[in-house]
């Protein structure tokens, strides 16, 4: 597999044979011996060189995954009893970002000083898709429709509340509103097909509510400054995206009610890729982390 890699690469036989430093006739068999072995023709030869037959992209693929995993495996096992080591990467949208991402840094390397952490945000779905396309080691999603290619363990019911200006000029109240009273609220809301746009969406059109969106914003960080500069705008989101903000009286929240509106967070690996010793530790982090940020109020409203 390494041979029919490198003529992959190269796209030819002969710089194939100078890089890896195997004879070209030795290539020439083993590659012959393949394809007699897969009864398909891997390779077409052209004037250049060789490309990859349909047949030659679709066992790439398989090739590189199996050649991943024996290296992992190799890189696992001398590393069996020692502390974890090297790069792992973790994505996560961002409203789990702004509360998590500094205690997690901060923590994790120094109880993992060998450990090199990485850290991308993005979209639920974005996110998800690196971790499927292997650019992720682990994730942390609002819980999406995704098939068996990823393992997840739940971390918490995110329960999301209206945010707007101290001043209140859409008069919200004081107590709980509820989902019917949504409709005259002068919302910011993320464009479609964001995540949470449709979980929203979804719920208004259950509560039979029409909202009254009056801008549609991606950046989580924006939609709360013009919300903190007053200019008559709300949102919803979860207590946790705006806590510094709600802590220290910038802006308000509200709960909604009647019915509540959830959403789950789970942390999540591939299947398709073997896991490492530094990245099975990083998930029960993540998992003690938010526990520990739950019991300290970060993650919701205090009782």
């Amino acid at each position: 597999m390494e041979y029919f890699l490198a003529i992959a690469d190269f796209k030819s036989f002969s710089r194939a044979s100078l890089r890896i430093s195997v004879a070209q006739p030795v290539l020439s068999r083993q590659i012959k011996a393949l394809e007699q072995e897969l009864g398909v023709a891997l390779y077409h030869r052209t004037g250049h060189g060789v490309v990859l037959s349909e047949a030659g992209k679709r066992f790439e693929q398989y090739a590189r995954g199996i050649l991943d995993t024996a290296a992992a495996a190799k890189k696992e096992l001398a590393a069996l009893g020692s502390e974890p080591s090297g790069r792992v990467l973790i994505g996560m949208p961002p409203s789990v970002q702004a509360v998590l991402a500094a205690p997690l840094v901060e923590k994790f390397q120094n109880a993992f000083p060998h450990v090199s952490l990485g850290i991308m945000e993005g979209f639920s779905g974005h996110v998800q898709e690196w971790l499927m396309t292997g650019r992720l080691d682990i994730a942390i999603l609002y819980h999406t429709r995704y098939n068996g290619m990823l393992a997840s363990d739940p971390l918490l019911t995110d329960e999301l509340f209206l945010l707007g200006p101290i001043n209140d000029p859409a008069r919200a109240g004081e107590g709980p509103i509820r989902a019917s009273n949504l409709r005259s609220i002068p919302l910011i809301l993320p464009n479609r097909p964001h995540g949470l746009r449709i979980l929203i969406d979804e719920y208004l059109d259950k509560a039979g509510v029409t909202p009254n969106i009056q801008l549609e914003m991606d950046a989580m960080s924006s939609t709360l400054s013009l919300i903190e500069h007053g200019v008559g705008y709300y949102t919803i989101l979860s207590y946790s995206s705006a806590h510094e903000l709600i802590t220290s009286r910038r802006i308000r929240y509200w709960k909604i009610v009647e019915p509540t509106i959830t959403r789950s967070l789970v942390v999540a690996s591939s299947t398709q890729r073997p896991s490492t010793k530094a990245s099975r530790d990083l998930m029960i982090y993540v998992r003690q982390l938010v526990q520990q940020l739950v019991e300290q109020g970060r993650w919701s409203p205090p009782a």
